[in-house]
């Protein structure tokens, strides 16, 4: 058994802290709310993001950031990407060297284009910091639903022990040395599945979809290798496995923040209208950034930012999609007669 603290109480925290309890760990919840906190110790239910998951009296509830870190073997790290750095930096006085620390979320900063995991371990040097990402919508692990993800640290003993943490028989865990592969995967598909859902509420089929989901992960992968990401890890969980999921999903809020764009919507009222957090609209920005940064193309990206930042109309954005110059799918591949 290990003593283990999520900090972040929204739907992913909620149902990782169900996970890890019944995977009979000692688990500490921690929220920056109080009125949250009061809510989850009350109702041991988050009744607005995770309703019907009942929350285990064994799990501890606290707005106590000290207390959280007082010698856990691992910290989960929960809170939406936009907050990572500055709750990495409230947690780094109650640190300890070597502390365990496993970022869950998805994101890229987009005013210095660092992964989530460059950020805690700026914020928190003497943390060891590992990333678990994959296809895990929180409302299915909160049902107990067969969820698969991948873990990834600097070091294979640590991804092993991680591995050993959240393994259970409806959630299996697999790991990665790839830590960038599998950040970029992660917070990258959440653009394209802006784009997805964009066109599910313009009112497109699933030719449409399945264009997106292929030809933006082929963006993504042309990005993550140009910045030493490594192919096998876009093939994978963190990358088509979770791309496909979060284009397709009736839980996926940046699928739903798209399709409300399609609908007419602005960034700000489709934001407003789910609620949460919608991750890919904090990842646009990043990605565009990283794509002229490398010199790499990405007109999915490129369009979806001109949607979200530019006013573009998003039928507009599709028609010059499908009407870009002529390409090669894959230019690497030789053909038998040049004639």
């Amino acid at each position: 058994m290990a003593k283990i603290s999520v900090l972040g109480a929204g739907s992913w925290g909620t149902a990782l802290s169900f996970l890890l309890s019944n995977n009979g760990h000692e688990v500490l919840l921690w929220s920056a709310l109080e009125d949250e906190v009061q809510m989850l110790k009350e109702k041991r239910e988050h009744e607005t993001k995770l309703p019907g998951v009942r929350l285990s009296e064994k799990i501890g509830i606290t707005s106590d950031l000290e207390l959280a870190l007082q010698d856990p073997d691992v910290a989960v790290l929960a809170v939406p990407s936009p907050f990572t750095r500055s709750t990495s930096h409230r947690m780094a006085p109650f640190v300890k060297d070597g502390q365990k620390i496993v970022n869950v979320a998805k994101g890229i900063e987009d005013r210095t284009l660092m992964t989530l995991s460059e950020i805690i371990e700026q914020e928190i040097p003497n943390a060891d910091v590992s990333v678990l990402s994959g296809p895990s919508h929180a409302e299915e692990v909160g049902k107990g639903l067969p969820t698969t993800c991948v873990v990834s640290s600097h070091s294979r003993k640590t991804a092993e022990y991680l591995q050993a943490i959240f393994m259970s028989p409806v959630f299996r865990v697999y790991t990665t040395p790839d830590m960038l592969g599998v950040e970029l995967g992660a917070s990258l598909k959440n653009v394209i599945a802006l784009a997805a859902g964009t066109a599910d509420g313009l009112g497109y089929g699933d030719n449409t979809k399945a264009a997106l989901i292929t030809r933006g992960m082929t963006e993504i992968a042309r990005l993550g290798i140009k910045m030493g990401g490594r192919l096998e890890t876009f093939c994978g969980l963190s990358g088509i496995g979770d791309l496909i999921v979060t284009c397709a999903s009736v839980h996926s809020r940046n699928r739903k923040a798209g399709y409300l764009i399609g609908k007419g919507y602005t960034m700000q009222e489709a934001m407003d209208e789910v609620k949460m957090v919608v991750e890919g609209v904090y990842s646009a920005k990043a990605a565009k950034g990283l794509a002229e940064k490398y010199g790499v193309e990405m007109p999915i990206i490129e369009e979806v930012n001109k949607v979200l930042f530019e006013g573009k109309s998003a039928a507009e954005a599709v028609i010059d999609l499908m009407l870009r110059d002529k390409k090669i799918e894959s230019p690497e591949l030789p053909w038998d007669n040049e004639k």
